[in-house]
């Protein structure tokens, strides 16, 4: 996610997404949305594989807002006819986040409307849309914004153990879905992680080990080396080998290292378990 351009720094207003495959539509939506006086900073995407990278951006006001469990953005203003990956599917990876960011589409097809209203978006604007329209639709994610219970209330609701994340990743030139079930264990490699999936095949993306080991604690999945993250349930054995513990995943007699310093915290998860 390269660009990012603030209209005003006050927090209480909405931190939104632009995408458009198309540059000059993109800067006419960025324009707008930077003419409303509540949208405080907009980052804007060429298509939905750039996009969904805004999830794990340095950014640092983006990483506060993960830590304390607001969305990483309020808003997504999406185009839907997009190479690779299309707006409505970009849209489903969103909508899995919890919290997740409000959905708002603007395109150039009505046909597609119903589908949008049921991933839940808000408005749906048809090209070219004018300022009021456009304002029209950031009151409406507003309100939708306002409506949410904060993070610190009572009612906040954390995310659900059986929601399945879905991981874009890049294959021959197109962006795939790979639901976080899928995958067996990751390999840290420098700065990105590569997915061992349970069709034999591995995907390598730019997330580093550490922040899947935070995102999927939840799910099961179990540090047991500075470079290898597992699904706890698919291990089957743990053994003494010539150079220390290692695990058995599944049923291939796939061996992996555990370090020293995670085996004892590996030993009371199984025993747990």
């Amino acid at each position: 996610m390269q660009n990012t351009v603030s209209a005003h720094n006050d927090p209480r207003r909405l931190i939104v997404l632009a995408v458009d495959d198309e540059p000059h539509g993109l800067n006419l939506l960025v324009e707008g949305l930077r003419n409303n006086p509540d949208v405080g900073k907009v980052f804007k995407a060429l298509d939905a594989a750039e996009a969904l990278r805004l999830l794990v951006s340095d950014d640092p006001e983006l990483k506060h807002r993960k830590e304390i469990g607001l969305p990483v953005i309020d808003a997504v203003f999406a185009d839907l006819q997009m190479p690779g990956l299309s707006g409505m599917e970009m849209a489903k990876v969103f909508s899995t986040l919890s919290p997740a960011p409000v959905l708002v589409f603007v395109t150039g097809h009505a046909h597609e409307a119903v589908n949008a209203f049921d991933l839940g978006a808000v408005d749906y604007l048809l090209k070219p849309c004018n300022q009021h329209r456009l304002d029209r639709a950031v009151d409406r994610v507003l309100d939708k914004v306002r409506a949410a219970p904060t993070p610190s209330g009572a009612a906040a609701a954390p995310a659900k153990l059986d929601d399945d994340e879905v991981i874009p990743v890049e294959l021959a030139g197109t962006t795939k879905l790979v639901p976080r079930s899928k995958v067996r264990w990751v390999e840290a490699q420098g700065d990105y992680a590569r997915l061992f999936t349970d069709d034999g095949n591995s995907h390598l993306v730019r997330i580093p080990l550490t922040q899947l080991e935070e995102r999927w604690a939840k799910a099961g999945f179990v540090r047991i080396h500075r470079s290898f993250l597992v699904a706890l349930n698919l291990i089957t054995e743990l053994r003494m080998g010539q150079g220390g513990y290692q695990v058995v995943i599944g049923n291939e007699e796939k061996l992996l290292p555990v370090s020293r310093r995670h085996t004892r915290d590996l030993k009371d998860r199984l025993t747990g378990r």
